[in-house]
């Protein structure tokens, strides 16, 4: 039985670093298109961890990989600055536009709504 079990987490250990190099290489498009960027990572629960981005244009954008050790090898393959938190001058550089202000907070201040 322990034989496997070794064989179940080596398959399981291959699939996360093909993983890890899949977020790794859209991580590292991402900085590309945006002129570099920065990076968080979160807990989601059983569905995994979250990486923010935020690009040095204000671009943000995020991905889910599969565990948090997924995550963080994702964002050390790309080379990125990750933040243990997101907030101060990390947070600032997020540019939001129109369709985040009616998204998140427009119909909370009074805004259209988005049906």
């Amino acid at each position: 039985m322990a034989d496997t079990e070794q064989v179940d987490d080596s398959k399981q250990a291959v699939k996360d670093e093909r993983r890890a190099a899949k977020l790794a290489q859209q991580i590292s498009s991402f900085a590309q298109a945006h002129g570099g960027a920065e990076g968080q990572i979160a807990y989601i629960g059983r569905k995994g961890s979250r990486i923010v981005l935020v690009g040095d244009d204000g671009g943000w954008g995020d991905l889910v990989a599969p565990t948090y050790a997924v995550a963080r090898s994702a964002v050390e393959k790309s080379g990125i600055t990750v933040h243990e938190d997101f907030d101060g001058d990390f947070a600032a550089k997020v540019e939001t536009g129109p369709y985040e202000w009616t998204r998140m907070a427009g119909i909370q201040i009074g805004g259209p709504s988005n049906g």
